[in-house]
């Protein structure tokens, strides 16, 4: 990967949704990466048209003022604020444990933190520090080896395929493992997932080992129409959840970590010398709760509705001529999934800023990241704004779109 492209995948985040603590600040504030960035937000903030307009890159103004709005039916807002974890904080954990069907929950500030915590304690209980996971997990990817670095883990790759380790692959890995941790979906493979059954087979599989299973579950929430299944059953299936309470819901940050009662007893103790029981996390607890009212009931409309997109994407590439473009997966199990096309990131980048500054439409609001030579890739996230989009919309404005990469080849590979 090259260096323009590797600072707008990795310092930029490869979407308008961040992913790890580290991706927004890991870069100089007059780089290439961190003007490109501006220029992106910036014609992010003044398009009249994106697929999503995520929360996080709201203002502070706007942030409060819809917080204010959703505040009074949420909680007793007479109550004390929390004190290291007591009072609004205990209610969203109760609300999150009810939501997974488990024993009880724990807020953590992190979800990097959360997992961590979930893990060693795991190791304890099984005696093997282990943990079985795929090449692209959010740990092995976004964390700068924290399991190992931090929390005495052993990370163990099952898998680097793009989809998630199959039931064989779990029951002969060559060597013994404690937990299997499961991404759910797959984010950096194309936010994927398996079918019911795979996923039903691979705990099994794992169970039959003697080990655990947890599931990093970021964006567990928006998987109930892919799986068929209600949440509760969904999370039934594994030992332990982390679910972010940011990444679908829209709330200031935060996590949760939902299991059995002595897990989240033993965790709350582990979130105290990880230095994660904050004195006061009233507001983002009071967004987790507005998210958990607001947002998670319209996750099923937000992936019906990428699916429209998804195809108005490939058949609007396929009338402008592309030579090759790809929507993945072909039919999104989100409501998120990649858009590849055979160019690079730069030249990509140029055409999708281009189209918001002229146009006041942005079709691709994320970075874009190279997948190859001459070949790259971006994420798109379908949320509220973009149930305003038809087929035909869409299709519009692939065309616009298309038409600036034009402009910006001087026509070379695009038909």
């Amino acid at each position: 990967m090259g260096t323009v492209e590797r600072a707008d995948a990795r310092g930029d985040g490869r979407n308008v949704e961040p992913d790890g603590e580290e991706d927004a600040t890991a870069q100089a504030p007059d780089s290439p990466a961190a003007r490109r960035r501006r220029r992106r937000i910036a014609a992010f903030r003044a398009a009249e048209r994106v697929l999503d307009r995520p929360a996080f890159l709201a203002t502070i103004r706007e942030r409060l003022a819809l917080l204010q709005e959703a505040a009074p039916g949420l909680y007793d807002l007479n109550e004390s604020a929390d004190m290291y974890g007591d009072g609004i904080v205990e209610a969203l954990e109760e609300r999150v444990a009810g939501l997974l069907g488990k024993e009880a929950a724990v807020f953590f500030p992190t979800g990097t933190m959360a997992q961590q915590v979930a893990l060693r304690v795991w190791a304890a209980r099984t005696g093997n520090p282990a943990v079985a996971l795929h090449a692209l997990a959010h740990p092995e990817v976004h964390e700068r080896k924290a399991f190992s670095e931090v929390s005495g883990l052993r990370p163990v790759r099952v898998t680097s395929e793009p989809r998630l380790p199959t039931a064989d692959e779990v029951r002969d890995f060559t060597e013994p493992f404690g937990s299997l941790m499961l991404e759910l979906p797959l984010r950096d493979a194309g936010f994927v997932l398996p079918t019911w059954e795979e996923l039903s087979e691979v705990v099994a599989a794992a169970h039959e080992r003697d080990a655990v299973v947890h599931f990093d579950g970021a964006r567990l929430w928006e998987t109930t129409v892919h799986f068929g299944r209600p949440l509760e059953e969904i999370a039934g299936l594994a030992d332990s959840v982390y679910v972010s309470l940011y990444k679908s819901l829209a709330g200031f940050g935060g996590a949760a970590l939902a299991g059995p009662r002595w897990l989240v007893d033993e965790a709350k103790a582990w979130r105290h010398r990880y230095g994660g029981q904050v004195f006061q996390q009233f507001p983002t607890a009071l967004s987790a709760l507005a998210g958990l009212e607001r947002e998670l009931p319209r996750l099923p409309e937000y992936v019906a509705h990428a699916r429209v997109v998804a195809a108005a994407l490939r058949e609007g590439f396929a009338a402008a001529g592309l030579p090759w473009a790809r929507v993945h997966p072909e039919e999104p199990h989100t409501h998120e999934f990649q858009v590849w096309l055979p160019y690079e990131a730069d030249v990509l980048f140029e055409a999708a800023l281009r189209q918001g500054e002229e146009t006041g439409t942005l079709l691709f609001a994320g970075a874009w990241d190279a997948g190859g030579p001459g070949l790259s890739y971006t994420e798109v996230v379908v949320k509220a704004a973009g149930l305003e989009w038809t087929a035909g919309d869409v299709k519009e404005a692939v065309a616009e779109f298309v038409a600036r990469l034009r402009e910006v080849t001087g026509g070379a590979g695009v038909g």
